[in-house]
């Protein structure tokens, strides 16, 4: 999940104790931890499901063969194997959180790994089970659908099944992928390896004057210090691998996309767009229509750049100054329980029924609050096991990014509760298009309630700043690597073979086209390309700005047209995957092939940026 920090560097306020270290699970108040009881009330009923799932393991042998013979034995078969998810679904919730509370804890460990075996093993029973659905003829199948009234809420779930069946292969070619599989995961591996092991980065001398090693944290840390020489200090530091490695780092990229371009040519797509997309049958037009919308409308990113350059008092702006605040010093301390209040006031417009299960949430252990010892770090909101509400983790320090990572996650988790409460089991879940919209619709609502009830001229203009940083870094950013991916895929199709420098050289004019004529482009940002992982992971990228832009467009109709609008949302909220993600967004009121969701985002910016010139010229 993208979230932007304005500040990385901060020590807990609340998790430590007089020695300086983190504070012990058992001394936090019972009502700031999970209640885990609420999946299983005690290890021995987790084992009790355990056994039987392995119990059942060898009854998947039992309906080999059989599952295309009549309505019944289909339904049937569907039923039991959705038991086993549902259950194992149960298992591995339990296992997840309870590891992550206490990394450290062998029998969390443990229960994790069985669990993940328990998985892998259910996983390899039921491999026969999509291609003998796909070998039944598709008019006797939808026999069934139409004389079953059982059979008919998997309606949606078999057109989805049967739409990607032209991509689906012979068994033995599909066998021949599922060997070349682990060769083809190399690109991918390999890179992360190289990032987060072996590139070797320089030290510097921080703020202090202290001699310290670069790393992803402090590089990250350093691009929010108020200090410009250290900055850019860090800045150049840290992209000295990556300019070292580029003809490595090139071929690598290079051999991921010839991965995509492999699978989609092999199962018969026209391109690797079109193949990456196909999962959530995404048209194309939609990736191209965020794109060609964000370009036509580019110039508030250049209006934004020049009023930064103008505050900060630069003759130039370069990359290592967009994330530094333009407004230093203005943030407020929050404790847990004054940011439950706050998160309340700003979502009611919302609407009852979703305040009733967020007060709900709030009052039942569903969020982890505090950071304790060998507990996991950063936040999260949970899968659902079915029948059982998502969890939250957090690890709180009493800042402002902290509000806005409880509302954030609150917003998965209310997403998660709705559609899991409100759809039977094999609609339950949520595709990934979508997983963005609810946690930055309520992000948007915080910052509307929080500018509006500012006290201070300064307190309004940072939050206006951060408003203006979220559209910046999770719609802007975002588009732009959607667009280069698009661009180094189309090039690789084409049969160009692109060098690293031809790969800088694109993500160069890029960036400068998207932040204007007030940005200098170091060479080092050029490289960029070599470091985001982003790009090993087959157009993913792109759903962050479509999920912004979607929740935008939403909380304005929200804002403007009341209940109707909210029954809507609500309506969204609920849907799960009982319908393909672009047709769920379209019933809420929103349609991604539309330039309305991308102009939401561009008006909201003009208007924030409007709203901070007039109080600057007071």
């Amino acid at each position: 999940m993208i979230f932007i920090f304005n500040n990385l560097a901060f020590l807990s306020t609340f998790g430590q104790e007089n020695s300086g270290e983190l504070v012990k699970r058992e001394n936090i108040d019972p009502k700031y931890t999970w209640n885990l009881q609420d999946i299983y009330k005690t290890e021995v009923d987790w084992e009790t499901d355990y056994k039987w799932i392995e119990s059942q393991i060898p009854t998947y042998n039992n309906y080999k063969g059989k599952i295309g013979n009549s309505a019944s034995d289909l339904y049937n078969f569907l039923k039991f194997d959705e038991k086993v998810d549902i259950i194992l679904g149960k298992l591995f919730l339990y296992a997840s959180l309870s590891h992550d509370l206490d990394l450290g804890d062998a029998k969390n460990q443990t229960l994790y790994n069985r669990v993940e075996d328990l998985w892998s093993r259910v996983s390899e029973a039921t491999s026969f089970v999509t291609p003998e659905i796909m070998a039944i003829p598709e008019e006797k199948l939808w026999s069934y659908i139409n004389s079953s009234d059982q059979l008919k809420i998997y309606t949606q779930y078999f057109n989805n099944l049967l739409r990607n069946k032209k991509h689906i292969l012979s068994e033995k070619e599909e066998r021949i992928i599922a060997l070349a599989s682990p060769s083809m995961q190399v690109p991918q591996n390999t890179f992360s390896l190289l990032k987060n092991v072996d590139l070797k980065y320089p030290s510097i001398k921080d703020e202090q004057g202290n001699d310290i090693q670069i790393s992803d944290g402090r590089y990250y840390a350093a691009m929010y210090s108020t200090n410009r020489d250290f900055r850019k200090e860090a800045y150049k530091a840290y992209y000295v691998p990556y300019m070292e490695n580029k003809n490595t780092l090139a071929s690598l990229l290079v051999g991921n996309i010839k991965t995509n371009i492999f699978n989609a040519k092999a199962r018969n797509y026209t391109n690797t767009l079109e193949a990456a997309l196909s999962q959530n049958n995404i048209p194309t037009s939609v990736y191209d229509n965020l794109i060609k919308i964000a370009n036509e409308n580019i110039k508030v990113m250049h209006r934004w750049a020049n009023l930064k350059k103008k505050v900060l008092n630069y003759n130039e702006l370069h990359p290592y100054d967009t994330y530094v605040t333009l407004f230093p010093g203005t943030e407020k301390q929050f404790s847990f329980d004054e940011a439950k209040e706050v998160v309340l006031k700003s979502l009611q417009p919302l609407g009852k029924e979703y305040i009733k299960s967020l007060e709900f949430a709030f009052d039942n252990r569903w969020i982890d609050v505090y950071e304790t010892k060998g507990k996991r770090s950063g936040a999260y909101s949970s899968d659902m096991g079915y029948g059982v509400h998502p969890y939250v983790l957090l690890n709180w320090n009493n800042q402002l990014n902290d509000v806005f990572t409880l509302i954030h996650e609150m917003g998965h988790n209310m997403h998660s509760h709705f559609s899991g409460t409100k759809q039977p089991f094999i609609y339950a879940d949520y595709s990934i298009f979508v997983a963005e919209v609810a946690s930055t619709a309520n992000e948007a609502l915080l910052l509307d309630y929080l500018i509006e009830n500012a006290t201070t001229k300064a307190e309004k203009l940072a939050l206006i700043e951060k408003n203006l940083d979220n559209m910046t870094f999770t719609f802007f950013r975002q588009t732009g690597f959607a667009e280069y991916e698009r661009e180094i895929h189309k090039l690789t199709e084409s049969g160009e073979s692109l060098t690293p420098d031809e790969l800088t050289q694109l993500y160069g004019d890029l960036y400068q086209k998207y932040w204007g004529p007030s940005m200098f482009v170091d060479e080092e940002e050029k490289y960029t390309w070599s470091r985001i992982p982003h790009f090993y992971y087959n157009f993913y990228v792109y759903q962050y700005a479509t999920s912004f832009a979607a929740s935008q467009a939403l909380v304005a109709k929200i804002k403007k047209e009341g209940q109707p609008a909210i029954d809507k949302y609500l309506a969204f909220l609920s849907s799960g995957s009982s319908d393909y993600p672009i047709e769920v967004l379209k019933k809420a009121g929103v349609d991604m092939n539309s330039k309305e969701p991308i102009e939401a985002v561009v008006n909201k910016m003009n208007k924030l940026l409007d709203e901070m010139e007039r109080l600057l010229a007071e």
